[in-house]
């Protein structure tokens, strides 16, 4: 008879709220055996909006920026509703010799990205932040940490990138590709995390929420 893997056999929390709106982020999070509550504390064009990149910003900065903005949106918004508990906030961004490369607005800017990303390696920086919130507002042990991944596509036909843009994949997803997705029969070498790359860094992720738990315990009991 086989044992099922709990969440605390590996000394995680049972139950994580994420503040993002990300399927990819909750499956992964799901697959981990969490009980994960999604929070949104922003409507999608609001969320669109925090995400906006400043002029000339530097990729990783950017990505950690925009994720504690994420975070902080969250915390303010759940302690208005007397929640708790372990809370993340993550952001994915995809980079090309330095440049960031959103989520497309539109067919031809995915033919762009595409187009650039097409025979060439580029990077994708994930950072993930999180906290524990208690029921009466505070927070405890905030840790952020970033996953950076880098992905080699191979040439990617014309005909192909065409035929992508139609089926709508690319639109919702940084780089105009995902790829757990049609586009990874294309990936010909990842040097990081697959995860990651999706969205969320399993391996760091992990670290950072046992982390926020244990210091979390020890402050509960102190207090």
């Amino acid at each position: 008879m086989n044992t099922p893997v709990r969440p605390e056999h590996s000394g995680l929390p049972t139950t994580v709220w994420l503040a993002s709106r990300s399927p990819r982020r909750l499956e992964l999070l799901q697959t981990l055996g969490l009980d994960v509550k999604v929070f949104l504390a922003q409507n999608s064009p609001e969320a669109e909006a925090l995400e906006a990149p400043l002029e000339n910003e530097d990729p990783l900065l950017y990505v950690q920026r925009v994720t504690q903005l994420k975070l902080d949106t969250a915390i303010q918004a759940m302690r208005s509703q007397q929640l708790s508990g372990l809370v993340l906030a993550a952001d994915t961004t995809v980079a090309l010799h330095g440049a960031i490369l959103g989520k497309p607005q539109n067919a031809t800017e995915a033919l762009q990205m595409l187009q650039r990303l097409s025979n060439t390696t580029h990077e994708v920086h994930t950072a993930v932040a999180g906290t524990w919130l208690n029921m009466n507002g505070s927070t405890n042990a905030t840790k952020n940490t970033v996953q950076t991944s880098h992905v080699e596509f191979a040439i990617l036909p014309d005909h192909f990138i065409q035929a992508y843009i139609a089926c709508g994949e690319p639109f919702d997803k940084a780089g105009a590709y995902g790829i757990q997705g049609i586009a990874g029969q294309y990936v010909r070498h990842i040097s990081g995390s697959h995860s990651g790359i999706m969205g969320l860094p399993l391996f760091e992720t992990s670290e950072l929420m046992r982390h926020i738990q244990t210091v979390a315990q020890a402050a509960k009991r102190i207090d």
